[in-house]
């Protein structure tokens, strides 16, 4: 099922998707397995969650953040993790841009805990899938989509509808669209070359999807997204449209200024 769903601003579209989100965590007993993004488009939602935990007196010791990528750099040894404390590095957000903002407001007993918040092994990569796996499977992803050529974490353009975790080389043009997320980059150059990251096939796999997509910036995604009938490798974040229970979350900026 695929729903289109358009907003006046950036902040209506984060309270509808925390709405929907906190829904799905207190309909479910056990762990509740968060697919996240890093960056600009899933802020509003994670800052709306904050303040719906906070008011429904929510308990996310249960919710665990899966997050989708991360910079890595080449080292005789193989693949590593950026600098956790670098300014684009994932686990970064991850610590200060989602699991401190969601926790901010709840006592500890309450709060999502270190052990929560997990990330691909650039060491082993392949272990992400079945870890997702035997957890019981991603409950919503959240998904963002690049600017320029539709990368969706870090999967590039022709990227295969199975594919799982593994180690990419960022291409030109994702590398200049995470100038803009991360804007403290002196330049392309300081842009890392690689990443770690989930599949298209591993984010296919989760039980439901929300494409976040907003700003003027965004327009040539939303027109991608919005004309997805299926998954198109030469858009990455196409994959939106080949999910289960899958919906688009634009605002009017992203979207011209259709509403339906």
């Amino acid at each position: 099922m695929r729903k289109i769903r358009i907003f006046d601003t950036p902040q209506a579209l984060g309270l509808t998707v925390a709405g929907d989100i906190a829904e799905r965590i207190a309909a479910k007993n056990g762990q509740f397995l968060l697919g996240c993004p890093g960056g600009r488009s899933p802020k509003p939602v994670y800052a709306a969650l904050a303040l719906t935990a906070r008011d429904r007196a929510m308990d996310l010791s249960r919710l665990v953040i899966v997050m989708m990528d991360d910079y890595v750099a080449e080292t005789p040894a193989g693949f590593v993790h950026v600098d956790p404390e670098a300014h684009y590095s994932c686990r970064r957000f991850a610590r200060r841009e989602i699991q401190a903002v969601l926790n901010s407001g709840l006592p500890t007993g309450r709060q999502v805990a270190d052990p929560n918040v997990w990330f691909p092994d650039p060491a082993r990569p392949f272990e992400f899938d079945h870890r997702i796996a035997t957890a019981g499977g991603i409950d919503f992803f959240l998904l963002a989509s690049g600017a320029s050529d539709g990368h969706v974490a870090f999967n590039p353009a022709g990227s295969p509808i199975d594919g799982l975790t593994r180690i990419v080389e960022l291409s030109e043009a994702t590398r200049r669209d995470n100038l803009r997320t991360f804007p403290d980059f002196a330049g392309i150059d300081a842009v890392p070359r690689f990443g770690v990251t989930v599949g298209i096939g591993t984010i296919s796999q989760a039980r439901e999807t929300g494409m976040l997509v907003w700003g003027e910036d965004k327009r040539r995604a939303f027109r991608h997204l919005a004309a997805a009938t299926g998954y198109d490798p030469a858009w990455p974040a196409t994959v939106w449209a080949a999910c289960r229970n899958a919906t688009l979350y634009a605002d009017r900026d992203a979207a011209e200024g259709t509403l339906t």
